[in-house]
């Protein structure tokens, strides 16, 4: 099979031909339809996540078709397609798991980190951590769903009730969030970079009362926000913009040093959470939502080869919606 191979973290990946996988008992082989590129793969190729196995085929947005079970299997059959997400195994029996937070799991290994992920034509995945995909999306389309959408959701909820919410980044994350929390019917305000007056229109057509720079105040106090973008010195700003009892929530997985700021902002019961991973049940409970709220994902496709380049398009902002790499 071909993969994208990460050897050392700063170096670009490598397209590398590997045998093809077979899977364990409890394990499903995929044949690999599509694999949407995630801003975490950038914090792993750029060393900002320290622990990944390497070499390494990152990629944990898969979508792809089951081309062999394994013998303690359940629940899926050669020719389903499925999902796999970040979260790619649990002990099942630590503290953590068995409280419902499986996501905070001390021994969870995850996919395209320290299990090998979708930047390939085949890959391998625990059955029980796999997922099938509502109709009506297409392999590329589906693909944000599994990262992007998943992520975004569990922010969604730790924001709690928020008829105001801010979404600082917008992105793949926040161009799927943003239509969950206008089905919800949300008021939402993007927030981009400074003069990205491309990301501003596209967060207007997804129905945002207000878009603009990060730098700006928005035009009502907000009840939350989201900060996707990974730059520390949005909490203040979004700290800011929060009104009384307001929430902030960290939706990445890496972020750059959150700068001093006065206690005055964050006074008067304002709330700053940050996100980590995901749970089977944000899975099952997004993926029956995201068709009923009627969420469309922007996607770029391109060719498995050109990952790096995808990557380096992420990095620089030039993405309207997400990446997504075919075999």
């Amino acid at each position: 099979m071909q993969a994208m191979v990460l050897e050392a973290p700063g170096s670009p990946l490598k397209l590398t031909e590997l045998p093809v996988p077979e899977p364990s008992a409890r394990q499903l082989r995929l044949r690999v339809l599509a694999c949407g590129v995630c801003r975490t793969d950038l914090h792993i190729l750029d060393g900002e996540l320290a622990q990944p196995k390497l070499p390494l085929v990152p990629g944990h947005e898969i979508v792809g078709l089951v081309e062999a079970v394994g013998a303690e299997v359940e629940g899926f059959a050669v020719g389903d397609r499925v999902g796999v997400p970040w979260l790619g195994s649990t002990d099942g029996t630590c503290p953590y798991c068995r409280n419902g937070e499986e996501n905070l799991c001390d021994s969870a290994r995850f996919t395209g980190y320290q299990i090998d992920g979708g930047y390939a034509s085949h890959t391998v995945a625990d059955a029980r951590y796999c997922f099938h995909l509502p109709d009506g999306y297409s392999d590329a389309e589906a693909a944000p769903l599994l990262c992007a959408g998943l992520i975004g959701y569990r922010s969604l909820k730790m924001a709690g009730d928020a008829a105001r919410l801010g979404i600082y980044g917008f992105g793949a994350a926040a161009h799927i969030v943003a239509q969950v929390a206008r089905h919800q019917e949300r008021e939402v305000f993007a927030f981009t970079r400074a003069g990205d007056i491309r990301a501003q229109d596209f967060a207007r057509e997804l129905g945002a009362a207000w878009a603009g720079g990060s730098d700006e105040t928005p035009p009502k106090q907000l009840d939350a926000a989201i900060i996707f973008a990974p730059v520390g010195a949005l909490v203040p700003a979004a700290l800011k913009a929060s009104r009384k009892g307001g929430v902030v929530v960290c939706g990445g997985i890496h972020m750059s040093d959150i700068p001093s700021f006065p206690y005055e902002i964050l006074w008067e019961e304002r709330s700053l959470r940050s996100v980590a991973n995901l749970t089977r049940a944000d899975a099952r409970e997004f993926l029956a939502l995201a068709p009923q709220a009627g969420v469309k994902t922007t996607v770029v496709k391109m060719p498995l080869a050109a990952a790096n380049e995808a990557l380096a398009g992420l990095r620089r902002g030039e993405l309207t919606g997400a990446a997504v790499l075919i075999p």
